[in-house]
């Protein structure tokens, strides 16, 4: 079988006893294989560096490696933003190897995202050292949470390269630098990798703390150069020099070989005779159809990971394919497994050992894997929902065929407005730009605990504050008595200790532990503003393929407990929302239209939960009593006067389900034009509300301050409206499904959507837009 033929063939077989009328195939594409691009080795790359290259197999260094290691090596910071398995890596180790060996007191900091990405970089940088003396001194070390105290202390002495992530660089390493004294005195290099990750508040937040650690290594007397690394992205030069705060030149001309690649879009069918929620059909989950056609490669013999969107999803994902395997050859069910974080730090090495050296043929696992572990040799790649991001389904896609063999990518829609109208529409996903990363550093609760915790580590300059424009919100906090102004600068009040308060990870008020009170074991962790939705009482948690229920939910001791139980259902949270709007950035009025991007307070309150068979019947709704929670953050909204909804055919009785489904449909399809999530986004609409007098639908960030995703969907209006409107015309259900307007996290148990009536709302909108934004009726 030739490189090209081989995913179309794999695809075949699995595909092999589907009824080609009823086939869940909706596109089908082969993308060409790219033969490689070479270049010589600079003349400044260390003898005993190159020699250490070739001997590992680089006998020559592809273009765009060289270009980049050419651009740190002068001084200059740089991004390299190209496919995966491009070899991003050895522009970073040329430049960081050659000047550790040319200068001995010259150190390099080296951040990934994951605990994962970062140990197969340190074992990659280990193996191409081991052995050489030359290199005896460098000591290259992890210093992160899975560290001992013994040798994080060893690390801070000897070590000049460390790997670590931005969560253990802000609390460990910032938190207390002067620790990091001589380290910070000879920071030569920083690599931020897989930089297309940081995005919304957790790249807000990893930019600041980045911007702090320039900070600290100058005020020692250092100037490091910033080396980034990301999968394909737009801007990626833009979006680098945001995060850093200085000019950045980017690198996007790829000239790394790869082989042909078959992409297939999958849409489950629907179950017969089965129905959900109010009597809409319900098609086979994406879960589900991802373990049939995972173990199906698996008894093909082709290397595969499936990657699935949630911790539950993947051990239910390698459950699923490992029971089907049981049934046809058991010897292979024991080669299939689940990966997640979570995990403990020996059984991730485990498992990461096993998946590299092919004793695991089949892996289920969370995006964990997606960021840049070199797993070599493997033939498809499942993607069991799209993973919110164009740059993200590049980045799982190419984890396969990684020495240049062909390779097949499935992705499996889920019962979801975007999943379907993607698997549609293969346009959109397949010819699409790769998105630019949504930061935003100026974000007031992101920017304030980042000063605090810049002003705790060296008193901060007017001039400093200035440049940020957060005089006002220093003052504030000065206000608060967290911090204090003083002649030489703004210094931390005694007794304020910030950098434990910040999680980066953008989590909402501490944590909650979740424990099995049957052995004490602790299962992990969740924030608190997400334990309400997720482990209240009565809740299902699935942790390692085994089910549990919360019995209860202790938020003031941080704490919910669970018992170990099988049920036959799972559990979703009804909540109730109210938006007030608190201000009004920008706006605009389009006839009874007006569109507008808006400051506004959520208040949430989980009030009980459905309890649902898997086929989606829900069997009862029981009450909870929890306290509400306000979030303040952005969002875009928009009003139609109740003349033009009726003209439009929506009467007044069908307001509430017409801007319902309406609002639905919207939060799902804005991750077409946002780098967010569904779940990273909430919604309220209303046929009357109270700061409008109007019909009014929101669609808000879900973190305090907002993320940029509202900003996003504000200024790409028309765009995201225009493909709401369609996904929802060309869903082929009568009155509503999850593939259109039900929702999974809707706190009204989807009650009441009218499909009908949102049609006719988006297509009201897209006829008064004015003709210039580029969208007709």
């Amino acid at each position: 079988m030739n490189n090209a033929d081989f995913g179309t063939e794999l695809l075949a077989r699995t595909l092999a006893g589907i009824d080609p009328d009823d086939s869940p195939l909706t596109h089908k594409s082969v993308i060409p294989s790219r033969t490689a691009s070479f270049a010589d080795w600079p003349k400044w790359v260390a003898g005993p560096v190159r020699d250490a290259l070739v001997e590992s197999g680089v006998r020559q260094p592809w273009t765009h490696q060289v270009t980049a290691a050419e651009h740190a090596w002068a001084g200059e910071h740089v991004v390299l933003s190209t496919g995966t398995a491009s070899g991003k890596s050895l522009a970073y180790q040329v430049p960081i190897l050659s000047r550790l060996l040319d200068d001995p007191r010259a150190t390099a900091l080296y951040l990934a995202p994951t605990k994962a990405l970062g140990s197969d970089q340190l074992r990659s940088v280990s193996s191409l050292l081991a052995g050489r003396k030359e290199f005896m001194h460098l000591q290259p070390c992890a210093y992160d949470g899975d560290t001992e105290p013994a040798v994080r202390q060893w690390a801070r002495e000897h070590s000049r390269w460390i790997f670590t992530n931005p969560d253990m660089l802000h609390i460990g390493i910032l938190g207390s630098h002067g620790r990091w004294r001589q380290f910070m005195r000879g920071l030569q290099f920083i690599v931020v990798d897989e930089c297309h990750h940081y995005r919304g508040v957790f790249g807000s937040h990893t930019a600041l703390v980045l911007r702090r650690l320039l900070r600290i290594a100058r005020a020692a007397g250092a100037d490091p150069v910033v080396i980034g690394a990301s999968a394909t992205a737009g801007s990626p030069g833009a979006a680098m020099s945001r995060m850093i705060g200085a000019e950045c030149v980017e690198i996007t001309e790829d000239g790394s070989p790869h082989g042909a690649r078959t992409v297939a879009l999958w849409e489950p069918g629907f179950v017969p005779e089965i129905t959900g929620e109010h009597g809409a059909p319900v098609r086979r989950q994406a879960g589900a159809e991802a373990a049939r056609i995972l173990a199906d490669l698996v008894l093909e013999g082709a290397r595969t990971l499936c990657f699935v969107r949630s911790r539950r999803g993947v051990e239910l994902t390698a459950l699923s394919a490992k029971r089907i395997l049981d049934d046809v050859d058991p010897d292979l069910s024991s080669r299939v497994a689940a990966y997640r974080a979570g995990y403990l730090a020996d059984d991730r090495r485990t498992l990461e050992r096993d998946i590299a050296d092919g004793k695991l043929l089949g892996v289920a696992t969370t995006n964990a894997l997606e960021l840049g572990v070199d797993i070599s040799g493997l033939d498809a790649i499942v993607v069991a929902g799209f993973p919110g991001t164009v740059a993200s389904f590049w980045q799982q896609a190419g984890r396969a065929g990684r020495r240049g063999e062909g390779s097949l990518v499935v992705l499996v829609a889920r019962d979801d407005p975007l999943d379907t109208y993607l698997v549609n529409h293969p346009e959109a996903l397949l010819n699409k730009p790769v998105e630019a990363t949504v930061t935003d550093p100026t974000n007031p609760y992101v920017l304030g605990p980042q000063l605090l915790c810049a002003a705790a580590e060296l008193p901060l300059k007017d001039a400093e504050v200035d440049a940020f424009g957060a005089r006002e919100l220093l003052e504030d906090l000065a206000r608060q008595g967290l911090i204090r102004h003083r002649k030489a600068g703004w210094y931390v009040a005694a007794g304020v200790d910030p950098h434990g308060a910040v999680d980066i990870r953008g989590g909402i008020g501490g944590q909650v532990m979740i424990v099995d009170e049957t052995t004490a074991q602790l299962l992990g962790t969740v924030d608190t503003g997400r334990a309400m939705s997720t482990v209240h009482q009565g809740a299902v948690h699935i942790h390692r393929g085994e089910s549990y229920v919360v019995d209860e939910l202790d938020l003031d001791d941080g704490l919910a407990l669970v018992h170990p139980e099988e049920p036959d259902w799972t559990t979703s949270a009804r909540e109730t929302t109210v938006v007030d709007i608190t201000g009004i950035i920008e706006t605009a009025t389009h006839g009874p239209l007006t569109v507008a991007l808006v400051r506004v307070d959520v208040t949430h309150q989980v009030v009980g939960y459905l309890r649902k068979l898997i086929s989606g019947e829900v069997l009862d709704s029981v009450e909870l009593d929890l306290p509400p929670q306000t979030l303040s953050t952005r969002a875009v909204m928009y009003t139609i006067a109740p003349e033009a909804l009726e003209a439009a055919g929506v009467d007044p009785i069908r307001f509430p389900g017409a801007l319902h489904a309406a609002e639905h449909a919207a939060i799902g399809l804005l991750p077409l034009v946002a780098t967010c999530d569904r779940w990273d986004i909430g919604g309220l609409s209303t046929n009357l509300h109270p700061d409008t007098d109007l019909p009014t639908v929101f669609v808000y960030d879900g973190y305090p301050g907002g993320a940029g995703f509202a900003d996003r969907g504000h200024e790409a209006f028309d765009i995201w409206i225009r493909a709401t409107r369609d996904a929802l015309s060309g869903c082929g259900c009568e009155t509503g499904c999850p593939s259109c307007v039900q929702s999974p996290k809707c706190g009204n148990g989807n009650e009441p959507l009218d499909k009908d009536g949102a049609i006719r709302v988006l297509n009201l909108i897209l006829h008064e837009l004015p003709v210039s934004a580029g969208v007709g009726p």
